[in-house]
């Protein structure tokens, strides 16, 4: 009998427990990046302080463990008088408040980067141990808190001390966590964003895990920071004068700047910010610059007779090889969600469009050989397109399938048109496809991400495998037709590499690709192009020694090399959940770059070819019997499932 749902069922939590209970709905998540997150959440709150001309400095320091961090400003300090309503200190309110501060107010702070008044009493939640002094009316004060709650009152610790500002010590906690240990790297190349885009903003990093110090402040705010782009990026620019717009009176709404230069890249780069905040995903303001630039270059081409007969200029070409910072900030911005990684409001892109439109026309006719050589990088993107569009549908005769190729949606492809130097990453999930997007060489690598657990191939029929949404959108990618009708020679990718999780469900994903690659699209396998890409399962730090593990042997071997080195080492290990929590970078130097990456190659031995079609037809067939007597066979094998 079902169980009676009634309201004794219904749980209020009160207070911080919604954060320690749901922590992804505040932070994204408990890996790397939430962890992480929540360091952001402290530098936002003291980068807002600077931004409104309260502060002019700030101190991150990660201590000698790596995995506790103080953030320090002379900015004005939490309040620390008793709120009228509440009748506690105002600080503790702050910290322990879920919707409480004092950005709500445009009086307080006209532009701000935490805006919800949940950040840094979601870092109280979720650290283990957190310390706020706070320095205001001549006096230095101080609160303990664990968990999120107050282990002690505030308490004055200096009745005559100079200057005021806020510092907050936390440890993150370990029950919350998948790894609590930060990464120095990552702290600091977000600081320093932090520093180009406020150039009156200096911040000191203080690294004590390698005893480093890092002063950081960037007088040439955003055209220094697309300088650094652009070099970092190894492309060439078209034209030497980078274009700057500055309107610190964005109709009463903010204030936005805007850098932009045309490369020699084949993908247009596009960073976005407001009110400080990386929006990763873009938004409204990434919109109305897309807009903006369309619509000048259109006008200049046209106006100037550049546009060569009969060639059809696209948004696209427009903006490929731009590289380009838009760093806006609104006094009520909307993000889309707590993590802030997409911008909502309509007007945004209106502001933006207009703006850039007004001053980038004038700038392309005051600078006519800008222009020129704008459009011409514009003009040579048209052509390549056009060039590409045609080889695709005549390459293969008009009979093979390229002929009526088209490209599944979710297909991030690559610039390059030789098929011998691409690749094509078939990836589980918009989590991990979005992680290898970024990871990936866009040149020679393409990502087409799949939702779910793609369909059994040896229990289906054709019609059901054509049918099928993501082996289709497979076929489609692939270009080289299905079956009977498959064409090796109009394959549009040499390498077609399986990357999943290195989990038991990664696995099984793996293996319904294979059957479906060895019953419909064998040829692929004989020819040697299709692999097994060998993501990490493990992280392991030993000292200044990174290693990456496999799998539990793979771990256990590396370890046990370490302990016989005779070294002392304080080792550190992260098991990966996913390769959607992995850090582009991370992704990039263990599964995708051709340097550091470990595949396998799928073969099949001419004296193994009975035994592979006897064993898919056992393990992927209707006939249950033949897994049963396998699963009977290898369970004590089987100790440890992720399930």
């Amino acid at each position: 009998m079902p169980k009676t749902y009634t309201g004794e069922d219904i749980d209020v939590l009160e207070g911080l427990d919604p954060v320690r209970k749901r922590p992804g709905m505040y932070i994204g998540g408990t890996g790397r990046p939430g962890l992480h997150h929540i360091l952001w959440e402290v530098v936002d709150n003291a980068v807002d302080e600077a931004t409104n001309g309260y502060a002019s400095t700030i101190e991150v320091v990660l201590h000698e463990d790596g995995e506790h961090v103080t953030v320090s400003d002379n900015g004005r300090g939490i309040p620390v008088d008793e709120h009228p309503e509440k009748e506690i200190p105002t600080v503790q309110l702050i910290l322990t408040t879920l919707h409480s501060g004092g950005k709500f107010d445009a009086s307080n702070y006209i532009t701000s980067g935490g805006l919800h008044g949940v950040g840094v009493s979601v870092v109280n939640a979720l650290s283990e141990e957190l310390v706020a002094t706070v320095k205001r009316d001549g006096k230095e004060y101080e609160q303990r808190f664990r968990r999120g709650t107050p282990v002690t009152g505030l308490e004055t610790t200096k009745e005559s001390t100079r200057g005021t500002g806020t510092t907050i010590s936390f440890r993150p906690d370990p029950d919350i966590f998948e790894s609590v240990a930060f990464d120095p790297s990552w702290i600091r190349e977000h600081l320093e964003v932090k520093t180009y885009l406020n150039r009156d903003l200096k911040i000191v990093f203080r690294d004590e895990t390698s005893d480093e110090r890092y002063e950081l402040h960037h007088e040439g705010g955003i055209q220094e920071y697309l300088g650094h782009l652009v070099e970092d990026l190894q492309v060439s620019p078209i034209h030497e004068d980078v274009f700057m717009l500055a309107d610190d009176d964005l109709d009463e709404e903010g204030r936005l700047e805007i850098a932009l230069q045309w490369t020699d890249a084949p993908k247009e780069q596009l960073h976005t910010f407001v009110n400080g905040i990386p929006t990763q995903d873009g938004g409204t303001h990434a919109q109305g610059l897309k807009s903006g630039v369309r619509s000048v270059v259109r006008s200049f081409m046209d106006t100037h007779d550049l546009v060569p007969h009969r060639l059809e200029i696209k948004g696209d070409d427009t903006r490929e090889g731009l590289v380009a910072i838009v760093n806006l900030f609104l006094v009520d911005p909307q993000f889309q969600g707590q993590t802030k990684d997409k911008l909502n409001n309509p007007s945004a892109r209106s502001l933006v469009s207009g703006a850039l439109r007004t001053d980038l026309e004038q700038y392309l006719n005051d600078h006519p050989s800008t222009g020129e050589a704008i459009a011409s990088r514009v003009v040579q993107a048209a052509k390549a397109r056009r060039a590409r569009r045609s080889a695709s549908s005549g390459s293969s005769g008009g009979s093979g399938s390229k002929s009526r190729l088209q490209l599944p949606g979710k297909l991030a492809d690559c610039s390059s048109s030789s098929a011998s130097e691409c690749e094509l990453f078939i990836v589980e999930g918009d989590s991990a496809g979005g992680s290898a997007k970024q990871a990936r060489d866009r040149d020679t690598q393409a990502v087409l991400p799949l939702r779910g657990k793609v369909l059994n191939a040896e229990q289906a029929t054709l019609d059901r495998v054509q049918s099928n949404t993501e082996l289709s959108n497979i076929v489609q990618a692939l270009g080289c037709g299905l079956g009977d009708e498959l064409t090796l020679s109009d394959l549009r990718y040499h390498k077609v590499i399986l990357l999943m999780d290195a989990d038991s469900d990664g696995h099984h994903i793996a293996t319904l690709l294979l059957t479906f690659f060895y019953r419909y699209m064998r040829p692929l396998i004989e020819g040697g192009h299709v692999y097994i890409a060998q993501p990490p399962l493990y992280r392991i730090d030993a000292g200044q020694e990174t290693h990456w593990a496999l799998d539990d042997p793979d771990k256990e071997r590396i370890l046990d090399d370490l302990r016989s080195d005779g070294r002392n080492l304080t080792v550190d290990i992260q098991r990966f959940k996913g390769l959607g929590e992995m850090m582009p970078a991370t992704l990039n130097e263990t599964t995708l770059s051709p340097e550091g990456r470990r595949l396998l190659e799928v073969d099949i031995p001419d004296t193994e070819r009975m035994v592979t079609e006897q064993t898919i037809t056992d393990l992927m067939g209707r006939d249950s019997s033949a897994r049963f007597e396998f699963i009977m066979q290898h369970a004590a094998e089987a100790d440890e499932l992720d399930v």
